[in-house]
């Protein structure tokens, strides 16, 4: 079955490679070439991700580095692989390409310069997350212990997200943050994250959080992440359905996607080690679901909820 992956963090990988990774073959990459594949991962969504340490002034220097190897490394070097930079480009893939499309894991490398933010669009980002874990001049991370919501900084930038018809991003996100989003956002999505009532963890969004993305047309996308599945950190193909089954309780069983965070993620699911087995994953799924619903989780309800 077809997928749809909206988080993978290749790209930091192959930065910090530094050049001695290949994207087609090399073990390290969970989500390299060949695995998406096996895998039957047909469109992957590559994050650009700037470690928090890096010097404000430098950060933007090592977006546009991952701009870089997503275009040379990811792109050049494989004829398969297909930059999706409009919607509508979701459907035009031929048999044996895999689509690969930019997003944004925080803003921080753009500091107040929504010029930067604006050229990332004209590179292909088509989903931005106002942040990563900690706070920065947009908004709170849910890393920020004072928990503040966006800023009119980070509120110009949804706007902005909104007139571009590029997704809004919460995963990562403050409750307050995520709430003055709801209030914004045209776009909102989940990229990669799971439920917090059967985990936790803050990085989960609550029952009320979910079923306000749903009703807003929304996406939550479930995430692999063994610590966002269960407390204990040791996770299972069934430990993570049951957050698609909490997901579908609320009312969001059109709305559930693949966020699988490979590549960022060193703990794994057992079963669902790289890219190559995400078929484990649907072949679970069909034992409990109808082929159409799992066709939806799979890729059919992020395409059917994409800008327009």
């Amino acid at each position: 079955m077809k997928i749809i992956d909206l988080h993978c963090d290749a790209l930091w990988k192959l930065a910090e490679g530094n050049g001695k990774l290949s994207y087609r073959t090399s073990r390290e990459l969970d989500t390299n070439l060949n695995r998406l594949k096996q895998g039957q991962v047909t469109i992957q969504a590559f994050a650009i991700f700037i470690e928090p340490y890096v010097p404000s002034d430098q950060k933007f220097q090592e977006v546009l580095k991952q701009v870089d190897y997503f275009y040379e490394e990811v792109l050049k070097k494989n004829p398969e692989m297909k930059h999706l930079k409009s919607w509508d480009q979701f459907d035009q893939l031929q048999e044996g390409e895999i689509g690969a499309f930019l997003t944004l894991e925080g803003v921080d490398p753009i500091g107040n310069d929504l010029t930067k933010l604006r050229t990332l669009y004209q590179l292909g980002v088509m989903s931005v997350g106002l942040t990563w874990n900690q706070a920065n001049l947009a908004a709170d991370g849910v890393g920020e212990p004072r928990g503040g919501g966006l800023t009119e900084l980070g509120k110009e930038i949804v706007r902005l997200n909104n007139e571009h018809k590029v997704l809004t991003d919460v995963s990562h996100l403050s409750e307050k943050g995520f709430w003055d989003v709801m209030e914004l956002s045209d776009y909102p999505i989940a990229s990669h994250s799971n439920a917090r009532a059967l985990c936790n963890h803050p990085r989960n969004l609550t029952d009320e959080q979910a079923k306000v993305m749903f009703e807003k047309g929304g996406l939550i996308h479930v995430v692999y992440n063994p610590p966002f599945i269960k407390e204990d950190g040791k996770a299972t193909i069934d430990d993570l359905m049951l957050h698609i089954d909490h997901f579908c309780s609320l009312g969001g069983v059109n709305q559930i996607g693949l966020g699988s965070d490979f590549d960022g993620i060193f703990q794994k699911v057992k079963g669902l080690n790289d890219a190559s087995e995400t078929q484990n994953l649907i072949n679970t799924l069909l034992k409990y679901y109808k082929e159409d619903i799992v066709k939806g989780f799979a890729y059919q309800n992020f395409l059917n909820h994409r800008p327009k």
